[in-house]
């Protein structure tokens, strides 16, 4: 898959993601009408650029936006 397009779905993921609200793979592939392996090519490149957290809550693993913190 080219590189273009795994960006094109970051994006579509990190505007799901703006609402400062937790989401579940579930509810993020719902909302950005992603297939699997688009979804998780996406989150890695987020996670890769450290634009995402991930918690576990009800044994779910949960999205959200990181914070980028400078001192």
């Amino acid at each position: 898959m080219d590189r273009t397009i795994i960006s094109h779905h970051a994006y579509l993921v990190l505007t799901a993601l703006e609402n400062n609200h937790t989401w579940t793979f579930p509810e993020l592939k719902k909302a950005t009408r992603l297939d699997d392996d688009k979804l998780y090519m996406a989150i890695g490149w987020l996670a890769h650029e450290g634009s995402v957290c991930f918690c576990t809550m009800g044994g779910e693993c949960h999205v959200s936006l990181g914070m980028n913190v400078y001192i």
